[in-house]
């Protein structure tokens, strides 16, 4: 796994560095600015691009920018952006310009090493991966569209953990539930969420939308 990292504050820049080599990412390069991340990303072709959500020279949207202009010019380079803050209508945005292969981790999840490698080797596999807390806090808001309204609490549970980029498997051991009734609930929500029949990652990321969109 090798990934390029993007972020203009220093110290979490090398402490990113560090915590990553320790747990056996490969890190081509480390930097601080958008150009720099575009010219490291088309150097070393990564399979993850780690980038700060605000970076030189306006510290608002840079970090999406950057994660655009991957998608549009190495589409199998994975992006997780970072950010310091909980912000929803960011992270929908991200989710809009890459439906596959996506993340969006608050900085606090850093120092928590085993859920960051995680969360890059998920990407790296195409999943998207929303962090817990921005979908707790898109929950909490309490809005919602009719189709998202009609989801049981069951239902907004495993679509909160689908949020945060749990697989069936993964959403059966966390609710203890049967492979069997995770899948139930997982059809009832693309069914109550009118989405069409496709890939099943493809509906995934299609509810995940829907329900950030609704929800935040």
């Amino acid at each position: 796994m090798r990934v390029v990292i993007a972020e203009d504050e220093v110290l979490l820049r090398e402490g990113l560095v560090r915590l990553l080599s320790d747990a056996g990412v490969e890190v081509a390069a480390a930097v601080g600015t958008p150009d720099e991340a575009l010219r490291a990303v088309a150097t070393h072709v990564p399979d993850v691009l780690l980038v700060d959500v605000r970076m030189p020279p306006t510290q608002t949207d840079e970090g999406l920018q950057v994660a655009e202009l991957v998608g549009d010019r190495h589409p199998d380079v994975a992006v997780l952006v970072l950010s310091h803050f909980v912000e929803p209508r960011l992270t929908v945005r991200l989710l809009e310009q890459r439906t596959r292969g996506t993340g969006y981790l608050l900085k606090d999840r850093v120092s928590q090493v085993a859920s960051l490698v995680e969360a890059i080797y998920r990407v790296a596999a195409g999943g998207v991966v929303v962090d817990p807390t921005v979908v707790a806090r898109l929950v909490e808001s309490g809005r919602a569209s009719a189709s998202v309204a009609e989801l049981s609490a069951r239902e907004r549970e495993i679509m909160g953990l689908m949020a945060e980029g749990l697989s069936n498997a993964a959403i059966c051991e966390r609710l203890v539930l049967s492979p069997k009734t995770t899948e139930s609930h997982v059809r009832t929500i693309f069914k109550k969420l009118d989405l069409p029949p496709a890939r099943d990652d493809s509906r995934r990321v299609l509810a995940v939308l829907k329900y950030l969109r609704a929800t935040g």
